[in-house]
């Protein structure tokens, strides 16, 4: 287990990491005030990283950083997907990358069918899963693809914005809060689907406060605690450290 742990500095992370996905030296803010403050993690392709931490941590301004959204503002730090400079792009420039963002709040497009949302996300290239081999993943988005999105259930919601990202040439989901609001049994059903997609080798990282689940799905995880890392190591270590819960997680 590594708490605390010393990231080395002063060299190009594209040159030494042999990770899919690196964030070097992140800093992000709000107005005046720094919400991440020089973070460095590594995540490997096809794994399921847990970004965990409690309340105003800095989870989602993580991911928000990751995917380019125009807010917070990233004043230094190096993202780098696959070899390819992350940090001067902006957020559809990130997508066409293949960063997927699903946020707490899904924003699914009102006035729009399940499979017009679908269809929204192939407008542009590159184009990912083919609708029909999204149905085969979401049996029950098929059935309700003439239905507006906004009425779906909360869980049909999440898959559909799940779906929506695998309708682009995705190679990294961030999953905020993906289980918020739902029942246990679909909570079951979004792990059993993002398992799969770990299958075709598609790279996660979930923010979630239910810090127990999370764990479980997941190969990895880091911890922040106002806006730094203080462990960065496997979900094993995690759940089989009572003291670190405890203390990072209040679980």
């Amino acid at each position: 287990m590594n708490v605390k742990p010393d990231f080395s500095k002063g060299h190009n992370v594209a040159e030494t990491a042999p990770a899919f996905l690196s964030i070097w030296g992140l800093k992000s803010y709000y107005g005046e005030s720094y919400i991440v403050q020089d973070i460095s993690f590594n995540v490997h392709e096809g794994e399921i990283l847990a970004l965990l931490g409690r309340n105003g941590a800095g989870k989602t301004t993580t991911l928000r950083s990751i995917a380019r959204m125009e807010s917070p503002q990233v004043h230094h730090g190096e993202i780098w997907l696959d070899h390819q400079p992350l940090h001067n792009m902006n957020s559809h420039q990130a997508a066409s990358c293949g960063i997927g963002l699903v946020p707490e709040d899904r924003r699914i497009i009102p006035g729009l069918t399940v499979e017009e949302n679908l269809e929204l996300a192939q407008i542009a290239p590159p184009i990912g899963w083919s609708i029909g081999r999204i149905y085969e993943l979401f049996p029950r988005l098929k059935e309700r693809r003439k239905q507006e999105g906004v009425t779906l259930s909360g869980g049909e919601q999440q898959m559909l914005a799940v779906a929506r990202a695998l309708a682009r040439d995705l190679k990294v989901l961030l999953l905020d809060e993906p289980y918020e609001g739902l029942a246990p049994v679909i909570v079951d059903e979004i792990e059993t689907t993002l398992g799969i997609i770990k299958e075709q080798g598609i790279t996660s990282i979930i923010v979630e406060q239910n810090a127990v689940r999370a764990l479980e799905l997941s190969d990895r995880a880091v911890i922040l605690d106002t806006g730094g890392i203080v462990f960065d190591g496997t979900a094993m270590e995690v759940l089989e450290n009572e003291a670190l819960r405890a203390e990072y997680l209040a679980i």
